[in-house]
């Protein structure tokens, strides 16, 4: 059996923390058993829009488990740290937040932190799950899950979802070859495609250090005269392309996943620039059914603005935890590594609904089953245009 291993770890005043603590809100003493959840994403910098999102959705779901008595009669303390999207501050989140007894990880949030942070949390076998990390390695077994798409979902469903509707003849690609979650898109988005003899007329690259000009790609993707432009990557870069493309002229369907979520939040965006443009996702928040309903009204109600796909995957994810820890019978005076092992198991064999769950289930892979949905932004709202494929 791994032991959890205990770092002397400093917290200081530069370290970004959230907490949400339990014991306090519930009037116990800081003996008192609490579980402690430690979570890691980025709340500042480029990427702070998914962060933010995650850190208020499982704060939600933190609030209503402890106002209904928390886990067992157990209340939940959350510890949520900033990474800045940036692996080595993830792994000195991890180390920092191991350091105040974190039992069980929420994250990190975004792919390249959580392949670095699983490398650690395998080895102390701490029960890790991300709501949004799609890169394969991002949840190397056996400690590790998530309930987001994956990156060959991602990339698959992409391609069988054009091939299905015909709406790109000619597809072009913009990748971020620097980054796992882009890459790791492309990688199987191309192979479907060569598979369902799409026709891609273009496929052209950029990295981190040049993520601002996309004016050569989309030229290159205009003159092969593409009709569809995949975009596997994230918001901010993927608003810089649309407003090039404008500026261009060039107008073809812009397809994308679940990182276009929070274009409509960059500051300054023009909303227009994002109409017509499709991306795959768990949730929309103008979905009508109850669960759905509800959640999208507790938030608005607590953060005064609207959840995104980020914000209910963590909502979810807490409640998930919460499922695994009442099916195994683990509580939170064991020794974390038992911890982890106790949830491991019960993740096998429990079956979720939540607000982006419906009849979840997850492999020894950590991979959950689930659907996505196309959302397609018009008038700066989203609608669902297919729920199920």
């Amino acid at each position: 059996m791994k032991k959890f291993k205990r770092f002397t770890s400093f917290f200081c005043a530069a370290v970004m923390v959230f907490s949400v603590l339990s014991m306090t809100a519930c009037g116990n003493d800081a003996d008192d058993e609490v579980w402690r959840i430690g979570g890691i994403g980025p709340t500042t910098g480029g990427a702070a829009f998914f962060g933010q999102a995650v850190y208020n959705g499982a704060l939600l779901a933190v609030e209503e488990i402890n106002a209904a008595g928390g886990i067992n009669g157990v209340p939940i303390e959350l510890n949520f740290q900033d990474d800045e999207h940036n692996a080595e501050f993830s792994v000195n989140a991890y180390n920092a937040l191991k350091d105040w007894g974190m039992q069980i990880l929420l994250g990190p949030v975004t792919s390249t932190p959580a392949i670095a942070v699983n490398v650690e949390a395998e080895e102390d076998n701490v029960f890790m799950l991300t709501p949004s990390a799609t890169a394969i390695a991002a949840i190397a077994p056996p400690n590790a899950f998530r309930v987001c798409f994956s990156d060959p979902m991602q990339g698959t469903v992409s391609a069988r979802y054009m091939q299905m509707t015909g709406i790109g003849q000619r597809i072009a690609i913009i990748f971020d070859s620097s980054d796992a979650y882009s890459s790791g898109i492309t990688e199987f988005f191309l192979a479907e495609a060569d598979a369902l003899g799409l026709n891609i007329v273009a496929q052209e690259a950029f990295t981190e250090a040049n993520r601002t000009d996309f004016t050569v790609h989309l030229r290159i993707a205009m003159e092969a005269d593409a009709d569809l432009v995949f975009l596997p990557f994230y918001y901010q870069e993927a608003a810089l392309v649309l407003h090039q493309a404008r500026d261009m002229g060039f107008s073809p369907v812009f397809f994308s996943c679940d990182g276009m979520d929070g274009i409509l939040s960059v500051d300054g965006f023009d909303a227009s620039l994002a109409d017509g443009v499709k991306f795959l996702a768990p949730f929309a928040a103008t979905a009508e059914d109850e669960a759905t309903v509800n959640f999208v009204n507790a938030f608005e109600a607590r953060f005064d603005h609207t959840p995104s796909q980020f914000a209910a995957n963590a909502y979810d994810a807490i409640f998930v935890i919460k499922e695994a820890i009442l099916h195994s019978g683990a509580t939170p005076d064991m020794d974390t590594a038992d911890i982890g092992d106790a949830l491991i198991a019960a993740m096998l064999e429990i079956t979720v609904n939540g607000v982006t769950l419906h009849n979840a289930t997850w492999g020894v892979d950590g991979e959950v089953n689930r659907e996505p949905m196309v959302i397609e932004i018009r008038d700066g709202i989203y609608h669902i245009v297919y729920p199920v494929l």
